[in-house]
């Protein structure tokens, strides 16, 4: 991609809207050849940024979630322990030895999603989302810190393995704990903000296309009010999709209609959220 303005357009063509800032970070990630780290509250189109550029690159998409007690061994690589003791077993009813050295080749070597990225032999490099990384442990950040600089994974049993067109490199966070400076350094960075008003709107009309547009300009203003109150989780744009789909499934065209009561479980999450929500919604004049 050219510049932020190819990148927006490129975006734009599959379905995903981005403002300048994002735009710019993706760029740079990509010219720069550094991982991008992006943050910003639940459900702004972290995940989905990575997707669309992916589409956007015609390239494959390679995801690891991230979780409390993730391994290098479920994200890096795993050596195939079946097929060693296959090979053990056939060597012994050969009345052969297998060494360390014949078992920790290549051949029996698993890649997972980074060692998979680093691998990949596609004409073009894949763009790897690391998605949720705040998840993980402090100790899985370090297991990291390689492939970001280097775009490079160690195998102590087979020496470095180095990616020759480096991926593209996602990560995102929801700032549910600290991630170590350590990372940080090795990323550019950028923090989704919730779209403004005019700009929501069009991400749910593209993406709810059925919709009736005064109720897709109601409904985007409306949630853009509820994130004012006191909430436990404020409801983020895919909140407000799936809230837009439900009303324009049920055939609601206006927000005072009494079946939106029974829809605001898909942008309130929680009991207190749901009553916060519900005196927000706007009653039909007597």
């Amino acid at each position: 991609m050219n510049d932020p303005d190819h990148v927006k357009s490129k975006l734009d063509a599959v379905g995903y809207l981005v403002d300048d800032g994002l735009a710019m970070a993706m760029f740079l990630a990509m010219r720069l050849g550094k991982p991008l780290l992006l943050e910003g509250e639940p459900g702004v189109g972290k995940t989905a940024a990575a997707r669309a550029l992916s589409m956007a690159l015609e390239t494959p998409l390679i995801r690891l979630q991230c979780y409390e007690g993730l391994t290098a061994g479920e994200a890096l690589y795993e050596w195939n322990y079946q097929r060693q003791l296959l090979a053990i077993r056939l060597a012994e009813s050969r009345h052969e030895t297998l060494t360390d050295a014949d078992l920790f080749t290549a051949e029996f070597l698993q890649d997972r999603p980074i060692l998979r990225a680093v691998r990949h032999q596609g004409p073009t490099p894949p763009v790897l989302l690391i998605d949720e990384i705040d998840r993980a442990d402090d100790e899985f950040e370090a297991l990291l810190f390689e492939f970001l600089g280097e775009a490079a994974i160690t195998v102590p049993e087979l020496g470095t393995f180095t990616a020759l067109r480096p991926p593209v490199v996602v990560l995102t966070s929801n700032r549910s704990r600290d991630l170590h400076d350590a990372l940080r350094r090795r990323c550019l960075y950028h923090w989704i903000e919730y779209p403004a008003p005019v700009r929501a709107a069009e991400i749910v009309r593209r993406s709810v296309p059925g919709a009736a547009e005064p109720l897709i300009r109601s409904a985007t203003e409306f949630v853009g009010r509820v994130r004012g109150l006191e909430l436990d989780k404020a409801p983020g744009l895919a909140e407000t999709i799936d809230w837009v789909s439900a009303l324009s499934a049920l055939g609601v065209a206006d927000l005072t209609d009494a079946a939106v009561t029974g829809t605001l479980g898909t942008i309130a999450k929680t009991p207190d959220d749901r009553v916060a929500v519900a005196s927000a919604v706007p009653q039909e004049n007597p």
